[in-house]
């Protein structure tokens, strides 16, 4: 089973590293034919990402607090001034922090125990001017625990047992936080208070309400309550009244002209959407409302980089309807009045928990099919493609809530760190090509020339030539518009000076409309392609 990683198993994970230089770019395991092997801890499928580091739930131990049993949230921390990254991890009870100078040694340097006695399964962390900002979920007195990460610099030996700065104490359990880098201000949603403890602390019965719990947290060792909000007047649902689980709280620089430079948060509402301009905490109001169909819970959300879109999971759908792990994408060109723009559907049979937008790619934690990456560049024509993944709960790809709860994947590195419930933290590094860490992925040069297919539409198949510049290998793949592959087309060698011919073969297709994918070392390009019957 997944918990169950003996001593032996661990140094064996040691061995692939042992030896310097072995594996170029730090990779313990390399992605070959569609696996990972990690001898005694498991075979990870995968596709196009490399596993670089990795630290099972069990080693998240310090003196006076136990090893985990389980892991939970994820984020990330960059030191500005030694540049190295951090992987901030929660687990059942506390969080780890854990130095990524040499990604394939993780090692954890700390471990911030829980307030209180409880050990919950939710955990939520985010950063604020060099400080972490941690709450948990049905835990009674947790309250926001806020931990000046800079301590950390003089973290050199083994595990230590930390406690935080400050705690917060006028929330109590809450389920997420969200933070707005850009205004300072922290959100915690999906609030409760133990009996009377809310009148107790002094705060307004809007509070009672599980909404938006804001703080002013411009001095992060002295935070400030700011308001409650909701959207409780709304109802018309369900669902509990004016409960938010998780939402994305930015300074607005989308198409929206009316709403520039606003304040605006985007909550998932367990079945709707709800968008609030909240530039002002005394005076929030509710902007729109977004719904869509087959909604069971809408769980979370993120924008993509220009603000137009909102991409959202809906966590129990698959579960309840049978679907398979799909993506709702609304238009936001419009914030009074969002339009529902397509349906990704991965074609996986899992359930979906949280993604997040970097640049052009979604990266995307879908529980047992773990860490999945998906190509937004064609999203304003409705498309929307996986290109690479990677799978940390090899046991199974089942509807549930095991396997990969949160990614991070901002590091300037390149480098995505994924926590797994049952397996623990991954270190992972997505194939060069895709530039992951570039604003808008790799970047096509002049070096090629891709011809459009020829018939298209056709009945029966196409062929395209391609011509390179410089050598390199070459892959085409062929997706249908839910993303899925549904055929490899080429891979091999391109040299200048001589065209390859791409074939793509109809075969038992459905009518529709596909994608081709062509992926060199120094290039990337899509071609359209309709097939009639």
């Amino acid at each position: 089973m997944p918990r169950r990683f003996a001593l032996a198993a661990l140094a064996a994970l040691a061995l692939l590293v042992a030896a310097p230089g072995a594996l170029a770019q730090d990779a313990r395991a390399r992605c070959v034919d569609g696996f990972a092997l990690v001898p005694d801890v498991g075979a990870f499928p995968c596709d196009r990402v490399d596993l670089v580091g990795y630290l099972a739930v069990s080693e998240f131990a310090s003196p006076g607090s136990n090893p985990a049993t389980a892991n939970n949230d994820i984020w990330g921390w960059t030191d500005p001034e030694t540049g190295v990254e951090y992987a901030l991890v929660g687990t059942y009870n506390g969080t780890g922090f854990v130095d990524l100078s040499v990604p394939s040694a993780p090692r954890l340097v700390a471990k911030m125990p829980t307030t209180g006695s409880l050990a919950p399964v939710w955990r939520d962390i985010k950063v604020y001017r060099d400080h972490a900002f941690v709450v948990a979920d049905a835990a009674d007195d947790h309250g926001v625990q806020i931990f000046d990460l800079t301590r950390l610099r003089a973290l050199t030996g083994g595990p230590v047992t930390v406690q935080p700065d400050v705690i917060y104490r006028q929330v109590e359990s809450a389920h997420n936080l969200v933070m707005d880098e850009e205004s300072g201000f922290a959100y915690a949603v999906g609030v409760s208070y133990r009996a009377g403890q809310r009148a107790a602390l002094g705060l307004p019965p809007e509070c009672d309400v599980p909404g938006f719990h804001a703080i002013d947290v411009r001095d992060p060792k002295a935070p400030v309550f700011a308001g409650c909000f909701s959207d409780v007047g709304l109802e018309a649902g369900t669902r509990t009244p004016g409960y938010t689980h998780d939402a994305q709280c930015v300074v607005y620089r989308g198409p929206d002209a009316d709403y520039v430079g606003r304040q605006i948060c985007l909550g998932a509402n367990e079945d709707i959407v709800t968008v609030f301009d909240v530039t002002d905490k005394a005076d929030v109001r509710i902007v729109s409302q977004a719904a869509y169909p087959n909604d069971v819970y809408t769980h979370q959300g993120w924008l993509t980089d220009d603000h137009r879109y909102f991409l959202v999971d809906d966590e129990i759908d698959e579960i309840v309807l049978g679907l398979t792990q799909r993506t709702i994408m609304f238009d936001l060109e419009d914030l009074d009045d969002p339009e529902l723009a397509f349906e990704y559907d991965s074609g996986l049979t899992v359930s979906d928990h949280n993604q997040y937008v970097r640049g052009r790619y979604a990266f995307q934690s879908n529980y047992e099919a773990g860490l999945r990456i998906v190509d937004l560049e064609g999203i304003g024509s409705g498309a929307a493609v996986e290109v690479a993944f990677f799978d940390t709960y090899p046991d199974a790809d089942a509807r549930g809530y095991s396997g990969q709860w949160s990614n991070y994947p901002y590091f300037e590195s390149g480098l995505v760190i994924a926590n797994d419930g049952e397996y623990g933290l991954f270190v992972l590094r997505p194939d060069a090509a895709l530039a992951v860490a570039r604003a808008d992925g790799p970047r096509p040069p002049a070096g090629y020339a891709l011809s459009e297919p020829r018939p298209n539409p056709t009945t029966s198949g196409a062929r395209l030539s391609l011509e390179v510049d410089a050598a390199q290998s070459v892959r085409a793949d062929l997706y249908d518009v839910a993303g899925r592959r549904v055929a490899a087309v080429f891979e091999g060698p391109a040299r200048p000076g001589v065209p390859v011919e791409l074939r793509v073969e109809a075969g038992d297709l459905p009518a529709g409309v596909y994608v081709l994918r062509v992926t060199g070392e120094t290039f990337e390009a899509a071609r359209r392609l309709v097939l009639t019957r």
